[in-house]
């Protein structure tokens, strides 16, 4: 739980950013954050939450 929530954050602030330098646009970034929530909310959702798990505590073995 604690990594999901460092991603959100950490992907948040990225996203912030690239806004904030003109990189991204407000609506694409609006876009791609509905994609995500319905992707999550799909029947991948588990298996992107896993593979998820499995790269953090693959990096966090190293």
């Amino acid at each position: 739980m604690a990594v999901s929530i460092s991603v959100v954050v950490l992907l948040a602030i990225v996203v912030f950013v690239l806004i904030r330098g003109g990189t991204v646009r407000l609506l694409p970034a609006l876009a791609c954050a509905a994609f995500g929530f319905l992707l999550a909310s799909s029947g991948a959702g588990p298996y992107i939450t896993g593979a998820i798990s499995g790269i953090t505590g693959w990096i966090s073995s190293i």
